[in-house]
């Protein structure tokens, strides 16, 4: 991770500070500390030469939002309340008050920056450049802009595969921990997909591109993280419009106070102690300055779609992020997002006169002209070499299964429609997946169930969401038996099967009904076909979106793998940054309504306003980066 460092504009800020503040500061030794005592006229310029040193700034755009009639912003308030301090000659206190506000400035400059830094650092992910292998054979280094579709790149160990591609040649471990958050590397090999971003482990590896820069998965990810400070949260558009009305209330409530009790007691015959009142007013717009609420609320969700992004889940904006923390309801599609999608036989039962290995070899055999996913498992779990030679007469009953004749015997392999349809007498019942059946020369022979895996972590990512009060529900296609099977085993809520697509939307829509209130509804799924979906639910989560254009496009939240556990966890960042946000709003706003009293009372001094207004910012701005490290 690189280090932060300040900027050329944050230095020049910083060396004003330290120019007033010693200005100020040897000022006040002198006065407070020594028997010297300086006359106003050196001390007055002395004073305003530190003032403008760390003030001129503010006064000056002070003065253009004057004269844009952009009048009620804290740069107005400053200016006020420190050109007022100056001229009751509290010259310590007026630029003192410019002074810390400046501090605070800079103090939320460098944690801004620092923020972006640490989001830039996780997210470091774009390439500088690519090794472009030209056709005499030569290797050139060329901006990944410049790369067309089917050029050949050399990727050496250390970097960056800066577009998409397909290996076709060499071999390597791929370190996606940049995309994914996940620590563990991807072998890959000739004839893999491998994705822009990731970093080459090991071996040197050619690729050839399948898509241009600006297409690739990387420049994907960077357009969606640089551009989900676009869409607000309610909270944000909450605080700007509480600025929008709040900063003029206590403006000319500030002008109430230094103008209305003067006035009071001069017509109740007491002196009007004008210098007083306006003092207090003064403090009073010092310590109503709203920049603790309006900096930290901001930086909050933006940390905590930083945090989210470094561990492998991208947000699209603000809104999502906070809109999460109110789900109440997840709905999960089944296959690709809690199984793995992929078919795998889990059980062999042979008749007794067939062995496990023969009943697999036949079906397998049988299976092997077909490019159906249940089919491509049973001659994995075959495992052994065949040939099309010991295979003929195959003939593919549609919605049934296959009939061929292997090594010289008629075997069939199907549903129980297919054994019915010819005369098959299945003797034994297996309905934990979906079941294959097998039949020889006319005689039933035994079962293969096939079952789409759970994944490892989809157990845990249930338990952890229920825990939190979350009613899951899977939608699946499958039949009642299958979907039964998984839903018990991973322990949803609830369950609806023997769906088609077009139903999942109904079926989201009918549990969006029933949602009471602020509750919100997410739907997660592998972004692949369930568009549809996505769209419709209040949030939509996207699985596996290392690669899958489809999942970035259509979701408002991308897991960039395929661990379920990831939706647990992003509920769990969206919860706390909420709550950083409310710790934020409710310590800023009590603290500066309790010195207002205070202010108004006459009981707070400028001192105290100083604190209310850069102490409760610097507070609330280092209580928001807690956001970036929520784990």
């Amino acid at each position: 991770m690189g280090r932060f460092s300040l900027n050329k504009k944050q230095k020049k800020n910083l060396y004003r500070v330290i120019a007033a503040f010693v200005i100020v500061a040897t000022l006040m030794i002198i006065e407070h500390l020594t028997d010297i005592e300086m006359p106003w006229y050196v001390t007055l310029p002395l004073y305003l030469i530190a003032y403008l040193i760390v003030g001129y700034d503010v006064l000056r755009k002070a003065g253009k939002g004057i004269i844009k009639g952009q009048v009620f912003d804290e740069n107005f308030l400053m200016a006020v309340a420190t050109v007022g301090a100056m001229v009751l000659g509290e010259y310590e206190e007026g630029v003192a008050v410019m002074l810390f506000y400046q501090i605070g400035e800079l103090f939320q400059s460098i944690a801004v920056g620092k923020s972006r830094q640490n989001i830039v650092d996780l997210m470091d992910i774009r390439p500088d450049s690519a090794n472009l292998l030209t056709e005499d054979g030569n290797i050139e280094e060329v901006d990944p802009d410049d790369v067309e579709i089917g050029s050949i790149l050399i990727v050496n160990p250390g970097e960056k595969v800066p577009i998409d591609g397909v290996i076709i040649e060499g071999r390597t471990s791929l370190d996606t921990s940049a995309l994914t958050g996940e620590s563990v590397p991807r072998t890959a090999a000739e004839g893999d997909e491998v994705i822009s971003g990731c970093i080459n482990s090991s071996g040197m590896i050619k690729i050839k591109t399948t898509k241009e820069f600006g297409e690739s998965t990387v420049s994907k990810i960077l357009d969606l993280v640089e551009n989900s400070s676009m869409k607000k949260a309610k909270a944000e558009n909450f605080i700007s419009k509480f600025a929008k009305y709040y900063t003029p209330i206590v403006c000319y409530s500030a002008l109430a106070l230094a103008v209305l009790p003067p006035i009071g007691r001069l017509i109740f015959g007491y002196s009007p102690m004008w210098s007083e009142w306006i003092f207090r007013a003064l403090t009073f717009l010092v310590i109503s300055c709203p920049c603790a609420v309006v900096i930290s609320v901001p930086l909050s969700f933006f940390g905590g779609i930083g945090c989210a992004s470094s561990k492998g889940i991208l947000v699209k904006g603000a809104n999502y992020l906070e809109a999460l923390a109110d789900a109440k309801t997840i709905v999960f599609d089944k296959t690709g997002t809690l199984t793995k999608g992929v078919f795998e036989v889990t059980a062999v039962y042979p008749e007794e006169n067939i062995t496990k290995e023969e009943l697999l070899k036949f079906a397998a055999y049988a299976e092997i002209s077909s490019s159906h996913p249940i089919s491509l498992s049973l001659k994995k779990a075959y495992g052994k070499e065949m040939s099309l030679d010991d295979v003929i007469d195959i003939e593919e009953v549609a919605g049934h299964g296959v009939s061929a004749e292997v090594l010289g015997r008629r075997v069939l392999v199907g549903n129980e429609k297919l054994m019915n349809r010819s005369n098959v007498v299945i003797t034994s019942e297996h309905d934990e997946g979906t079941v294959v059946y097998i039949a020889i020369d006319g005689l039933y022979a035994g079962c293969i169930v096939i079952s789409d895996v759970i994944k490892e972590n989809t157990v845990k990512a249930i338990s952890s969401l229920k825990a939190d009060g979350i009613k899951t529900v899977m939608l699946t296609g499958d039949s009642e038996k299958a979907a039964a099977r998984v839903a018990a085993s991973i322990g949803v809520d609830s369950y609806l099967s023997e769906l088609l697509p077009g139903d999942k939307v109904s079926e989201v829509e009918k549990l969006l009904e029933k949602a009471a209130g602020k509750d919100k509804l997410v739907f997660c799924g592998d972004g692949i076909n369930d568009a549809p979906v996505l769209m419709r639910a209040d949030i939509g989560i996207a699985m596996g979106g290392l690669g899958s254009d489809a999942a970035i496009e259509a979701a408002d939240i991308v897991l960039m793998d395929d661990d379920p556990a990831k939706i647990s966890l992003a509920r769990r960042i969206s919860a706390k940054t909420l709550g950083i946000v409310r710790q934020n709003i409710t310590f800023a706003i009590g603290i500066k309504v309790l010195c207002l009293i205070l202010g108004a009372l006459g009981i707070a001094n400028m001192w105290i306003a100083i604190f209310a207004d850069v102490g409760v910012m610097v507070l609330a701005v280092l209580n928001a980066t807690r956001a970036l490290r929520i784990k």
